[in-house]
């Protein structure tokens, strides 16, 4: 008589699989950070009743939160209901060099188009425009306090993006730079802060670079920096020394992005450069934060992360070649030259 063994199960590979599916960790960081917990654990551990009162939560529910939190390592119970900061809560603080308190916001717009993303691995299309039938940046320009936390939390980004980029790029080579997309001119007036002779323009639509003199103006380089309003894929200040597209031709379909590349060549001198910032999908199984990247644009406005080849084949397209790439801690900066 033969006995049926049953299957041996990897446990483990479940107790993991189960993790990485959780939204809970993540929902609850998201809530923590628009409380702004971690800004009233500056100077050391309190209890979780002066917590709530300072952030106008329910003592209670912030302790169940604050405690699954810390069972990740996200924050630390140091006695019953008392709480402190640990290394990962560190840059929950507003006060951090690299704050990401704001790149996480509850943003219900985001959220209902992740419940929809389906939608986006079934079609190829964007979830977003599925649930609000518009555009993500047409919602986002006729919704100004969601796009006002949408800006929020890509300065988080930003200052991250830095921290990584401008040491690894001869930015001083240049006298003049215009970021194309370039926002409310966080990341041009950072590189402008370090590098004296440099000038720049931050170009976008009006709407988007509107608090941009204020920006400028806390970087100290607003005399150094125009800002300038209009659509990059008609037009873009002609004649610099470089051009900058950081995390802009990713957004886009090919047919747009291509369009936005032969405006930013009409602008180009034949010495000019092009500076693309962007996550580069990469093929095989190891991580690659241009991969989330990827379906991140998928769900929010149809576009997505390229393959070096893929981005070469399109530069061409445009009268461009790639000369060369800088790796930095976080994506590569791409450095591109007039056929």
């Amino acid at each position: 008589m033969t006995v049926k063994t049953r299957p041996r199960i990897d446990i483990q590979s479940v107790f993991r699989l189960t993790e990485l599916a959780d939204y809970i960790v993540p929902f609850t960081i998201r809530a923590i950070c628009d409380l702004g917990v971690a800004d009233h654990l500056t100077e050391g551990p309190r209890p979780v009743e002066e917590l709530a009162e300072a952030t106008g939560s329910h003592a209670p529910s912030l302790h169940r939160a604050l405690r699954a939190l810390a069972a990740k390592g996200i924050f630390t119970e140091v006695t019953h209901g008392v709480f402190d900061l640990t290394p990962l809560a560190q840059p929950l603080r507003s006060d951090h060099p690299v704050s990401l308190r704001a790149a996480y916001p509850l943003l219900v717009p985001d959220i209902e188009a992740w419940a929809a993303f389906d939608h986006s691995v079934r079609t190829g299309k964007a979830a977003f425009d599925q649930v609000y039938g518009q555009g993500y940046w047409e919602y986002m320009e006729q919704h100004p306090e969601d796009s006002a936390r949408f800006d929020a939390s890509q300065q988080a980004a930003t200052r991250l993006e830095l921290r990584t980029a401008l040491p690894a790029y001869e930015w001083g080579s240049m006298r003049t730079l215009v970021d194309v997309g370039g926002g409310n001119g966080a990341f041009l007036g950072g590189i402008l802060a370090r590098f004296p002779d440099l000038h720049g323009t931050v170009f976008d639509l009006p709407h988007v670079v509107a608090g941009a003199h204020e920006r400028l103006a806390e970087y100290g380089v607003a005399d150094r920096c125009e800002v300038r309003g209009g659509s990059f894929l008609e037009e873009v200040p002609a004649g610099a020394d470089g051009y900058m597209l950081k995390r802009i031709l990713y957004g886009w379909d090919d047919e747009q992005a291509l369009v936005l590349l032969r405006t930013v060549r009409r602008a180009m001198r034949e010495d000019s450069r092009l500076l693309i910032l962007e996550p580069v999908v990469r093929p095989g199984n190891e991580f690659d934060v241009g991969k989330l990247y990827d379906l991140l644009l998928l769900c929010m406005v149809g576009g997505g992360a390229r393959s070096q080849e893929r981005i070469e084949e399109m530069l061409a397209q445009a009268g461009l070649r790639l000369e060369r790439t800088v790796p930095t801690m976080m994506f590569p900066i791409l450095e591109i030259r007039p056929v």
